[in-house]
Order: C-alpha cells, then structure tokens, then sequence
C-alpha cells in the first residue's frame, strides 16, 4: 500500500461546487465535506495536529511560530519510518519542516523561490516526478496558493475561487497516473472568512477530507470525521501500529 496526501491550504468545502473534478473526486471517495479542522484555525496549528493526531494544547504549537513539544508524540512521518517506510513531503511553505522531525523524510523539498500559484505547480512536478522515479511509500503534498488568494482577495471571492479550481488542475496532475495501489487522500489545513480565519466558526472550521482507493467505498460519507484522523488512518494503511497517544480514529 502506497499514500498520497494533497493539502490544499485554506480551501473551504463550499468552494468545490461546481468543479468538475472535485465532484468526480469526491464521488470516487470515501469522506465528507463537513469534516472538522482544529482550534486555533490556523495553518501550522493544523498541520501540527493532522500529523501528530493531538490537539494544539497538547503538541504546544497555537500559532504559525513553532514550539517544541514537551512530552514528544511521533506523527506519520515517524510512525512510519520506523517501520522502514519511505516518506518524502513536498511544499511551498517553510514552516511545514517542523511537522517531522530529522531522519523521518527521504525527501524533503520546499519551493519558495517565486508566488505560490507558481511554486504550486512546482510542488505538483515534483512530486510527479519523485513517485515515478522512487515509488515512496507516503508523500505528503501542499498547494499555498488558495490560502494566500484568501488572505489577498477574501475568502469566496473570485480570485479566490481561481485558486481552487486551479489546485484541482494541480491534484489531477498529480493523481492521473497512480496506480490502484496508491490511496489519495485530499484534505485542508482550515477555511477562512473574509480575509482570514482562526476563529471557531464554520467558515473556519469546517474542512473537505476525502480518501480515495480500493480500501474505500465511493460515495460514502462519513459523521464526525476531524483532521486528526488522518494520522491514524494513513498508520492502519501502511499496516503501522496506531500510537495509544494519538486521538484521531482510523477510518479504514
């Protein structure tokens, strides 16, 4: 069994209406369009509870400046790694290093050298590239350009919602030619209201989550699913016992 994982930074669920392959990939997907972010909705926070499958009071990190776990938990990345899994994490935002720690990555490769809607693609090459030439057992991919079109042009606006449609330009890339042996997962870190987020509103909170593979019914939705599932589903994927830690439930 082989992972994707697509994180589209800031992309709310209501706006994948109307995107012919978000809907494709969603009826293909076991999920829900109403899964659940942590609180405080904020991008590092997230990602820091989606690895590691504890809530931001417990992995200490509540903004967007990383800080060191005082009881350490192993996220994905180690879990996996020391099972002797080949894990490799592609990204546009530096701050995403902090997610694993040293020795758990195969690769690692941060674009930052240009905007995020091209550094996108320069994620998404990358990664088409790194699968085809090393067949990883876990990638983890992350698009920023839909959270900074937010931030620039507000939450549901049109340029917005252009960067959602080209970030599923971006994922069909990326998934095209996987085999049946590769589960895909899609998710976001938050949403976002106005020109920002953070709070424990909806619009905030509220996440797509969807796993596609031949271990996932299409067209199945999912109660209560939370971005600290994640973790724990990829770990029963990849046959990995589950850390007693963890708080998220495997949904495989």
């Amino acid at each position: 069994m082989k992972t994707l994982l697509i994180l589209v930074d800031g992309m709310r669920p209501d706006s994948l209406k109307g995107i012919p392959s978000a809907e494709k990939f969603i009826s293909e997907s076991t999920g829900s369009l109403k899964a659940r972010t942590v609180w405080p909705s904020a991008t590092l926070p997230c990602h820091m509870s989606l690895f590691l499958s504890v809530p931001p009071e417990r992995h200490g990190t509540t903004t967007n400046n990383y800080s060191p776990q005082v009881r350490p938990v192993d996220g994905i990345c180690e879990v996996l790694a020391k099972e002797g899994l080949r894990c490799a994490m592609f990204t546009n935002w530096d701050e995403l290093r902090d997610v694993t720690r040293p020795g758990s990555l195969k690769k690692i490769s941060m674009a930052n050298d240009d905007t995020y809607r091209a550094t996108n693609w320069t994620v998404v090459e990358e990664t088409v590239k790194y699968i085809n030439e090393k067949d990883p057992d876990f990638v983890f991919s992350y698009l920023g350009w839909v959270d900074e079109a937010g931030h620039e042009n507000g939450w549901m606006s049109e340029k917005y919602l252009e960067a959602v449609r080209e970030s599923w330009d971006c994922i069909d890339r990326m998934t095209e030619n996987l085999g049946e042996d590769r589960t895909v997962i899609v998710t976001a870190d938050h949403g976002g209201h106005g020109r920002d987020h953070g709070t424990e509103t909806d619009e905030d909170m509220l996440i797509p989550l969807f796993f596609r593979g031949k271990n996932f019914e299409p067209g199945r939705q999912i109660d209560g699913l939370n971005i600290m599932d994640i973790a724990p589903t990829v770990a029963k994927l990849h046959g990995c016992e589950i850390p007693r830690e963890w708080e998220g439930v495997a949904r495989v």
